[in-house]
């Protein structure tokens, strides 16, 4: 209620006191309602832990199934301790109470004086998802202490920050602050930017200081190989299903981030979002499942057709569509997920050209779509749209005001600020962290041990029992059905002993 209103129902009587008793009983239905919303939507969220884990687990080899399983799960252990401790405080908490720009949060912090316990956790699972991403790039090669550290640092710190001057109303860069840069702010609904972005190129920092696998680029000697060597997939399936859950949670994800549902504008939002994300997804993966076997047909004169390229090719379009999914209509978020596609498989090969090693392309899906789904922003972002999810429909993007007569490039500038902060930002705080581990031997396994498969070495045995039985044993059970079955003729025993007359 409003202050006069409150005014009003604290001082009424009779017809009165009945109106604001319904007034109030209205209001506190509504907040159930988006609390309930946001508890539904965060453990969608939350889901897609599930299917970052199915995804890797199927991308790495079967000797280091274990290690990548019991990394997702230390993700959302990590995440969790980190965001209670500090990192909800630096992304939201304002104990000043003042209305200025600030750097960071400071108040809130391990929940201290504070009760919205929903927004909480549904900033949680963004927060893991962000540092989830990271662990199919250092796949197979990584310390399991460098990764809890990371976890940690980049939950409580790091993401955080991003965080605070993009979403909170105290940010630099904020779309919802009393006087947003360029009269509009960043435009980024679900975190093209803030979530994947900051992950995604927390993990290109990670693989460039990490290294390749042994024998992905090089050979034993050192010396580069003609031909990079793959690495084939252990189970399809799983991709798969991770991918497929990936895009469930997805729902969680974009929709979810209008954080209510009680009224008419935040409905119609939450249903925008989920129709431009499911847009995006289906048509990046065709375009890079086309595009991909194009370019092979070009090459070679034959045709085949990537599993991989349309797993990643949804998730790209997918990422993309995160920034701008509550300001672009449908048909534009084909577009955005058609060039999500391609943007994926470009940035895919880049790195291989560039002899950096991403065990599932988590770079080129999060960093480089979420950089291209941002930017998307800038030139596709519908006025009215805009206005509907709460932001300044006044400066849209830039194609509107080029097709109106005009020359509006505010927005697109804002979007092109908050690429260059994001990297700018997880790059300087993260190339030292991730350095200074290296420095202490304390980021990549022993060599024998990355052999053998990271299983076995820190596991205490492989993710599957693949022991066969004793060669013998197999024998003998031939041996007994051959003779039940009547193809092995046993001789009866002969009268006298079974002795030969002469």
């Amino acid at each position: 209620m409003s202050g006069l209103a409150a005014d009003f129902c604290a001082t009424a009587s009779g017809d009165g006191a009945a109106i604001c008793a319904v007034d109030g009983f209205a209001a506190g239905v509504a907040s159930g309602i988006d609390n309930f919303y946001l508890l539904f939507a965060g453990a969608l969220v939350f889901l897609m832990q599930a299917g970052f884990a199915m995804l890797c687990a199927g991308s790495v080899r079967q000797k280091n199934v274990k290690n990548i399983m019991l990394k997702n799960i230390l993700d959302a252990c990590g995440g969790a301790l980190g965001f209670f401790l500090l990192g909800y405080g630096f992304a939201y908490g304002n104990a000043s109470g003042g209305e200025g720009i600030t750097f960071i949060g400071d108040s809130s912090f391990a929940l201290a004086y504070f009760d919205s316990y929903i927004s909480f956790f549904f900033q949680w699972a963004f927060a893991a998802t962000a540092a989830t991403i990271v662990a199919g790039t250092v796949a197979e090669r990584c310390k399991m202490a460098a990764y809890i550290c990371y976890s940690l640092f980049l939950t409580a710190f790091v993401y955080p920050v991003v965080v605070h001057s993009i979403w909170s109303s105290n940010g630099f860069l904020s779309a919802f602050s009393a006087a947003p840069f360029r009269g509009v702010g960043n435009v980024d609904f679900a975190g093209s930017g803030v979530v994947h972005m900051t992950g995604g190129f927390t993990a290109l920092i990670a693989a460039i200081i990490l290294g390749p696998r042994r024998g992905r680029f090089y050979d034993e000697d050192g010396n580069p190989l003609e031909e990079p060597a793959s690495f084939p997939p252990h189970s399809v399936a799983l991709q798969v299903l991770g991918t497929f859950i990936l895009w469930f949670g997805w729902y969680g994800f974009n929709p979810g981030s209008t954080l209510a549902i009680a009224s008419e504008a935040s409905g119609t939002t939450a249903a925008l979002s989920a129709v431009t994300t499911t847009m995006a997804a289906a048509s990046g993966a065709l375009s890079c499942i086309i595009t991909d076997s194009t370019v092979e047909y070009m090459k070679s004169g034959e045709v085949s057709y990537d599993l991989t390229a349309a797993m990643n090719g949804a998730l790209g379009g997918l990422v993309s569509i995160t920034a701008g999914c509550s300001v672009v209509q449908p048909w534009m978020a084909i577009i955005i997920g058609m060039i999500g596609g391609v943007v994926y498989l470009g940035f895919s090969k880049f790195l291989v050209k560039m002899r950096i090693d991403d065990a599932v392309d988590a770079v080129p899906v999060h960093f480089a779509c979420g950089a291209w789904g941002v930017l998307a922003v800038g030139f596709l972002a519908d006025p009215y749209l805009m206005t509907t999810a709460g932001f300044n429909g006044e400066h849209p993007g830039w194609f509107y005001s080029f097709s109106n007569g005009g020359s509006d490039a505010n927005l697109l500038l804002c979007q092109i600020c908050a690429i260059l902060w994001i990297i700018g930002w997880v790059g300087a705080l993260m190339t030292p962290f991730f350095m200074m581990l290296n420095y202490f031997n304390l980021f990549r396994v022993d060599p024998l041990e990355e052999e053998v498969g990271l299983d076995i070495s820190h596991h205490l045995g492989a993710a599957y029992d693949l022991s066969a039985p004793s060669a013998e044993h197999v024998e003998e059970l031939r041996e007994v059905r051959a003779s039940r079955h009547g193809k092995v003729e046993v001789p009866p025993p002969e009268e006298g002993g079974g002795e030969e007359e002469a």
